[in-house]
This record gives C-alpha cells, sequence and structure tokens, in this order.
C-alpha cells in the first residue's frame, strides 16, 4: 500500500503517526481524618492518675464522697466499679459482682433482662496497703426494669441515706422505718452526693418508654433534693460503630456517639457535658491507657460535682444554724 501511495504521490513523504501518551492515573482523593468534636488529651492519663491519687474531699463535713449508681439492668453498673477498681490497683480486678455470662451459664441464664445486683452494698477503693481506702464510695442498686426492678421509693431512700449495707431490695414493697436496715438518722456520710446514670451506648433504641418514664422520675426526686446527676454510656465498643471498633479513641470523632449523646440530653435533659462515652473491662487480661482514659474523665467529673455539691450543703447547713442562734 505505501509502494503504490509513493507511486501516485511520489512528493509526498509518510510520517509515521505518533501514539498518543497516556496520561498518568488520578490518585485518589485522600480521606480526611475524623473531625474532632470534644477534644480529648489522651497523653494526659499520668496527670489524671496523680490527680486521683491526691485527690481528697474539700468540706470536712464527710469522710467520702459516696457515689451512688443506677440503671437498666445489665447497662454496666458493676463493671464500672471494677473498671475503676482495676485502674486504681494498677491490674484487673472484679470486687463487685457482674453478670456477663448469661448464655454460658443456664442458670444465669434465668436471670436474663432482670436485676443481677439484689442488694444495697458499698464498695471502698484500697489504696495502697489493705486497710486505706480511697475517699470516695460506690453504691451499686437493683437494675431499673420497666415493670419491675427497685422501686423510685427505695432509690429515694438510698438517695437520702436511710438505707443499711446488705439490705435486699423488695420490687413489690419499699423499705420502711420498721425494717433494721432502715436508717433513721442518717449521717452526711450516708447520703448520696452524687446521681450516675449508667447506661448502655444503645438505650435511646432499644429500652421501652416505661424506662425513660422511670429514670425521668429518679431524676426529678434527685433533683428536689439538690443532688449532681450524671450518664456514662458503656459498650461503646460494642453496640457504636466500627470506627470506635477499630481504635476507641476515634470515639470523640465517632457521629453515631455524638447522635447517641444528643439524643439521650434531648430525652432526659442531661447536658452534654455531662454524659460521657466509654468502655468498662470485661474481657481484658491488662490494662489500656485509652481504656483508662475515658473511665479517669468521667470519675473526675463525678467526683468534682460530688465535691461541689458537699460544700454547698455544709454552707447551707452552716447558714442554718447560725440563723438559727440568731433567733434565739
Amino acid at each position: 500500500m505505501s509502494e503504490r501511495f509513493q507511486t501516485i504521490f511520489p512528493y509526498v513523504s509518510i510520517v509515521p503517526a505518533r501514539p498518543t501518551p497516556l496520561k498518568p492515573p488520578t490518585p485518589p482523593t485522600p480521606l480526611k481524618p475524623p473531625i474532632t468534636w470534644r477534644p480529648m488529651d489522651w497523653g494526659k492519663i499520668k496527670d489524671e492518675l496523680e490527680w486521683l491519687e491526691s485527690f481528697r474531699p474539700q468540706s470536712d463535713n464527710v469522710k467520702h464522697l459516696r457515689v451512688l449508681l443506677c440503671g437498666p439492668c445489665g447497662s454496666g453498673k458493676s463493671s464500672f466499679i471494677n473498671s475503676v477498681d482495676s485502674i486504681c490497683q494498677k491490674r484487673i480486678t472484679g470486687p463487685a459482682d457482674a453478670n456477663n455470662a448469661q448464655e454460658a451459664d443456664p442458670e444465669l441464664a434465668k436471670t436474663a433482662g432482670q436485676s443481677y445486683t439484689l442488694k444495697y452494698k458499698t464498695h471502698r477503693i484500697q489504696k495502697g496497703t489493705p486497710g486505706q481506702y480511697y475517699p470516695f464510695v460506690f453504691n451499686d442498686v437493683m437494675g431499673l426494669e420497666s415493670t419491675n426492678g427497685i422501686l423510685l421509693e427505695d432509690i429515694e431512700l438510698t438517695m437520702k441515706g436511710h438505707v443499711k449495707d446488705n439490705y435486699k431490695f423488695d420490687p413489690k414493697t419499699p423499705l420502711d422505718d420498721s425494717n433494721d436496715c432502715y436508717i433513721n438518722n442518717p449521717t452526711p456520710d450516708d447520703k448520696a452526693h452524687i446521681l450516675v446514670f449508667v447506661l448502655a451506648v444503645d438505650i435511646i433504641h432499644v429500652a421501652d418508654p416505661r424506662m425513660f418514664m422511670k429514670m425521668t422520675e429518679i431524676r426529678l426526686a434527685a433533683r428536689d433534693l439538690d443532688i449532681p446527676q450524671i450518664a456514662i454510656l458503656t459498650k461503646i465498643d460494642e453496640k457504636s460503630c466500627h470506627l470506635v471498633k477499630k481504635d476507641l479513641k476515634n470515639v470523640y470523632s465517632s457521629t453515631n456517639i455524638k447522635n447517641a449523646m444528643e439524643k439521650l440530653s434531648n430525652t432526659m435533659g442531661f447536658p452534654l457535658n455531662c454524659i460521657f462515652p466509654l468502655k468498662n473491662y470485661h474481657a481484658e487480661i491488662e490494662l489500656k491507657d485509652e481504656v483508662d482514659m475515658l473511665i479517669l474523665t468521667a470519675l473526675r467529673k463525678i467526683l468534682d460535682l460530688a465535691n461541689e455539691h458537699v460544700n454547698a450543703t455544709g454552707v447551707a447547713a452552716t447558714n442554718l444554724s447560725a440563723n438559727n442562734v440568731n433567733r434565739t
């Protein structure tokens, strides 16, 4: 073909076509890092531990701050106590009975959906040598249920300090002053200084509306007693999103966690700065800094609010006593 073309057109030269150069592939758009909506300095764990070690109640009216835990069955109240104890002991511990084996144990399976904690018990956290304790205690109560569980009257009595250790809650009959476990004249140490709601992070999606009605009644009772309240959201590694499951440090970048906090705030009225998502220890055999940091952040808020409450009630009691003296 080219020879014939040259014979017909002898003065025309054939220039071979140049191949069109291939464009290099467009590099993929780099993924933007998740937006952090609540700052968290993960490197401050040493500072938090030192703060906890040196913590003391500011008021001389009490020997310790009493933290009352409340929430639905299986939300992680006992596990939270164990997690705080583990951090303080620098090893995994389990002083508070926690029901984590319902599917494995036929007897425990009978308690599914029911409270594993039946008695009122004070949990002290050992500090250093035996006999030495941190100046705060935890009280775990029978879990809330939609149609059963602990009664509102009993929770009010625990907040007021009228319930003795080892009292077995009756879901049908509240404690009264004829019972040997009733404290007639509670001291400031007997009373609750803060109420902590322990809730699974997915509670908004799974809880019965009657559960929220009960919790709202409890919140109102605590408000009338001027007891501060916060909420902690547990099981964030199990029931939130892949971002948090992959790395717990993504907790404050997770849209799912943020939405859960906002829905709880809108439903029950907790300010967002009084809601703390965290993970309890349950399967681990060693401590992890990111787990510790979330728990310690919540614990600092709990103790700060309890301290403020004790100071305020102490000042109010002093003023009342002074007014009574002035009247006589």
